[in-house]
């Protein structure tokens, strides 16, 4: 079985799965790297560990660029770069033959202003603004300087030297990930890219996502006392959970997933699962509801006994057994979540730019979108995010996107 490390090094950073979903997808292994992680970002902010802690920008579209290995030339991807046969873009026409509206816009943008930075490789990040994207805004009594990509309003003082640069820049944009490798196909990924290295220009406000001060991040003897109580907590429930129920569910992928879109309506709805034995009933009743859904829409005996034997495929894990420990799985998920949402609270001190959602009446603070913590000795990597707060944010009617604009 691959460690952790080796997953986040060999897989393209096109999805990272929330550190609690790591108790599903990931087996034995994967529950205990989940407590693991924590107990590193813990050691981290406590100045105890070496490691590094990036910032998840709320930022759109991905983009990835840099030099093609097959010809040496310049080119700006979206996400299809790792297609088995790569989609990427080297001029204007290109852009023009697969994307329309905003997207060509800001593709153009990177293909225009990108080459000047000097990148050698492959490197992914977040547009953050174009032209016409930045505004100053008067928030809570204090002159911003605002750029809105997506959910999340990214705000810096006025008179900053940071504002200073925003101003003159025509695109700005934030790397979080290098690629190494002679073929798009066998590339892989790291987090972190090298700022250092790149080429000054006044035309693009480039940053990387890396927390610059993780010292900053004081934790009070209450946050290490509370970490701690629910890292011992997570232990002890890890050791209620049937082994071969972790198994289980690793090499069945499809369960895992429904299980996880089941856990996902919980938070868009902003609710917290209390009674796990509850849950695994309601999970049972979503799972049998969706295949009988599915086999309604066949038209055929056939289509439609497929469908139930795909469905008593599935019902085959709920034994008693599993159920029992499946409770135990949900219970190991809120408690990390618990310890996750504390020290989300201690990064968000050190946050070096404010951040704010743009509602019907007016802005309200939120955090960021939420943080990827990176083991310096170890190489692990994982994505902890308030979902909560975030997924009310991005689902909310009240709240305001970057791109409900006029004209667009």
């Amino acid at each position: 079985m691959r460690s952790f490390k080796q997953h986040i090094t060999e897989q393209k950073n096109t999805h990272m799965t929330h550190i609690e979903d790591r108790v599903i997808y990931g087996g034995v292994d994967g529950a205990r790297q989940a407590i693991l992680a924590l107990r590193s970002l813990r050691d981290m902010l406590g100045g105890q560990k070496d490691g590094k802690v990036s910032v998840k920008w709320d930022g759109a579209p991905a983009v990835f660029c840099g030099v093609d290995p097959n010809d040496g030339r310049f080119f700006v991807a979206k996400k299809g770069i790792f297609n088995k046969t790569p989609k990427i873009y080297k001029s204007d026409s290109d852009i023009d033959d697969d994307t329309s509206g905003d997207l060509n816009a800001k593709l153009k943008l990177a293909l225009q202003h990108l080459p000047s930075l000097g990148i050698k490789g492959v490197i992914q990040g977040d547009f953050l603004f174009g032209p016409g994207d930045v505004s100053t805004q008067k928030i809570k009594g204090q002159s911003y300087l605002t750029f809105h990509p997506n959910t999340i309003v990214y705000a810096v003082p006025k008179d900053s030297e940071a504002a200073k640069t925003i101003k003159k820049a025509e695109i700005g944009i934030v790397w979080h990930t290098t690629y190494t490798g002679d073929t798009f196909e066998t590339m892989k990924a790291s987090y972190g890219v090298d700022v250092a290295k790149l080429k000054s220009s006044s035309k693009v406000w480039s940053q990387d996502a890396m927390l610059r001060d993780l010292t900053k991040a004081t934790m009070t003897k209450e946050d290490t006392d509370d970490v701690n109580a629910y890292l011992s907590t997570a232990g002890k429930i890890f050791n209620t959970i049937k082994g071969d129920t972790l198994r289980d569910l690793e090499r069945n992928e499809t369960l895992a997933q429904h299980i996880e879109t089941f856990n996902n309506t919980y938070v868009r709805a902003g609710q917290v699962v209390t009674d796990t034995k509850g849950h695994v009933r309601k999970l049972i009743k979503f799972i049998q509801d969706k295949y009988k859904k599915e086999a309604d829409k066949r038209k055929t005996d056939k289509g439609k006994a497929a469908q139930y034997a795909k469905l008593d495929e599935l019902l085959k894990f709920f034994s008693n057994s599993n159920k029992k420990s499946l409770e135990n799985i949900f219970e190991l998920q809120k408690v990390i979540i618990l310890a996750k949402l504390k020290l989300i609270n201690i990064l968000g001190k050190i946050s070096n730019i404010d951040t704010f959602v743009k509602t019907k009446t007016g802005y309200k603070v939120t955090g960021e979108e939420g943080y990827v913590a990176i083991d310096k000795l170890g190489g692990d990597a994982v994505k902890i995010v308030d979902r909560l707060e975030f997924s009310h944010n991005n689902f909310s009617p009240d709240v305001l996107k970057g791109w409900d604009k006029p004209g667009r």
